[in-house]
């Protein structure tokens, strides 16, 4: 019955051992994680968008709409919703970008024919879903604030700069 012991602690001690191994796996290098897990976006920061060109509806246009993603120069997904009297599509286009192509967002008056067109733009990616129906909805839309902390570090410098001045000035130093 002494045998029983002996063999208790090396069943113990590669038990031990197999839990120190799994513990110490070794980690991978940034070129193994790049090799295994490649980037899906063609540059860093790519996002897609719904695109479609006179759909005739919301529906239309997204259920066709081809996964692909937007070109470097696109910053924003742009729906443009042309609407009759009795709030029915007309048609309905999306596509990716450039950000002076989003300046003009919002909604025109009611032509003659009583078809209105709302015009949206959005950051990031799929995030051109929904169409514009409305003055509240025919916005341009950032998933980040539109002036950079960077600037806001500037400013608190140059004013720092200027009480440091001031105060030279003043005590005549």
């Amino acid at each position: 019955m002494e045998h029983w012991p002996a063999v208790a602690w090396v069943l113990l001690l590669i038990v031990i051992l197999d839990l120190l191994k799994a513990a110490h796996t070794r980690d991978f290098t940034e070129q193994e994680i790049i090799f295994l897990h490649p980037s899906t976006t063609p540059f860093p920061g790519g996002f897609k968008c719904f695109t479609c060109e006179d759909s005739k509806d919301n529906f239309e246009c997204n259920r066709w709409a081809p996964d692909v993603y937007c070109p470097f120069e696109a910053k924003y997904c742009y729906t443009h919703h042309t609407i009759y009297v009795d709030r029915v599509s007309v048609s309905v286009t999306k596509r990716c970008v450039a950000p002076e192509d989003c300046l003009s967002t919002g909604c025109t008056e009611m032509d003659h024919e009583g078809n209105k067109v709302c015009i949206a733009c959005c950051e990031g990616n799929i995030c051109n879903l929904p169409v514009p129906w409305n003055e509240t909805d025919a916005i341009l839309t950032t998933t980040s604030p539109r002036s950079s902390t960077v600037g806001l570090l500037q400013s608190y410098t140059l004013t720092f700069s200027l009480i440091i001045g001031s105060f030279i000035i003043s005590s005549g130093i």
